[in-house]
């Protein structure tokens, strides 16, 4: 292991290539997100949470018959193991749901049932299908309501809309919550998805990356953030007091939680579709607080920290986003997750497919040659 300073030290690994993907493709200059060279934009409007996990998957989209195979194969897995309602009763109603989630996942690794080892996209399936089940049961049992039980007439999104909130989403609803979850689908190499791989290299199992990627994503500085927003927007209040709350922020060099991005050095792509979205939901709900408080925020932050590329990202309106959807505050987050998950389980396969253990190094500080001294020598 390198010992001297003569070796160059890539702290945090900023733009260092590990890997060649075709998974995802990120222009960061640009402001463009691309999953198979597709942009994000168009998919989010256009597509399917269940087509953008065959795309990302099986590196093509679906024809009609392999769309239907693949929301069947959803479909078919969202029911979850007696013993595993019975573990997540027992959980304490305080715990956070990603902890629950997380945990949950490393669960489903016991009660599931091995899948040949070439069938890797069907285990990812298996696993996508079941988290939101998990996270609507364990969100339910919490708030002492009622579990609600997947129902096979709806897609993906709007499922797990309907197992937390109890109500059968309309299509307006239902449009939103999937274009969501593909926003969320992919981002390259990410924290979260290089933990999946670095996991994986090791050729441990699938439950084992995902349940390491779903302890990085919880993180404040990755997907947590987007809690952090919200709690921001409740401590500000009122639009009126957005400027001095970011001249105090400034000058007390702490963070802005839904700005900044390490890739992205203009508007993150995905940002601005969610902003339509909750500009849309603003008007019809009547919300006089959330919306209008972010949106000076965006106007207040590009013009004191636009010069240093620091731009809203995909966090600032997707919490506000998810409050106007009616969403706990603790499970924004884990929707996250939910959709993430394709695109970790795509990133497990390929790199597997062209396996070496990740193992890095790092630069050795501390003394050399040092003597041991006995205890009683010792001051």
């Amino acid at each position: 292991m390198p010992y001297t300073e003569n070796y160059k030290l890539f702290k945090g690994l900023e733009n260092i290539p590990v890997a060649k993907t075709s998974l995802s493709l990120i222009n960061g200059e640009e402001g463009k997100l691309f999953y198979r060279g597709i942009a994000v934009e168009s998919l989010s409007k256009e597509s399917s949470f269940e087509e953008v996990a065959f795309l990302l998957w099986y590196k093509k989209l679906p024809n009609k018959i392999e769309l239907d195979e693949i929301k069947q194969l959803f479909i078919n897995n969202r029911e979850i193991h007696p013993d595993m309602i019975e573990a997540i009763s027992k959980i304490p109603k305080n715990a956070h749901p990603m902890d629950v989630l997380r945990s949950c996942v490393s669960l489903l690794g016991i009660y599931e049932k091995p899948e040949k080892p070439n069938d890797k996209i069907t285990r990812a399936a298996k696993i996508s299908a079941k988290l939101p089940t998990i996270a609507s049961y364990h969100y339910r049992l919490s708030q002492n309501i009622e579990i609600i039980p997947p129902d096979k007439s709806l897609g993906h999104a709007s499922n797990f809309y309907y197992m937390i909130t109890g109500k059968k989403p309309d299509e307006e609803i239902s449009k939103l919550m999937n274009s969501i979850f593909v926003l969320h689908a992919e981002q390259g190499l990410n924290a979260s998805t290089f933990t999946a791989m670095v996991i994986a290299s090791t050729l441990s199992d699938m439950y084992s990356s995902i349940t390491g990627a779903m302890g990085a994503l919880k993180g404040p500085l990755h997907g947590g953030a987007n809690e952090k927003v919200l709690d921001m927007v409740e401590e500000i209040d009122l639009v009126e007091n957005v400027e001095n709350f970011v001249e105090t922020a400034l000058k007390e060099k702490r963070k802005i939680p839904g700005f900044g991005h390490r890739v992205y050095k203009t508007y993150d792509p995905r940002s601005i579709v969610l902003k339509e979205y909750a500009k849309e939901l603003s008007l019809k709900l009547g919300d006089t607080k959330y919306y209008p408080i972010t949106e000076k925020l965006e106007e207040v932050v590009i013009k004191k920290l636009g010069h240093r590329k620091i731009f809203p990202n995909v966090d600032l309106y997707s919490g506000i986003v998810y409050k106007l959807l009616g969403f706990s505050k603790e499970l924004f987050t884990v929707i996250f997750a939910l959709a993430r998950v394709v695109g970790w389980t795509a990133h497990v396969i390929e790199y597997t497919s062209e396996n070496k253990i990740i193992r890095p190094c790092g630069i050795y500080t501390g003394p050399l040659q040092a003597e041991y001294i006995p205890m009683e020598a010792r001051k």
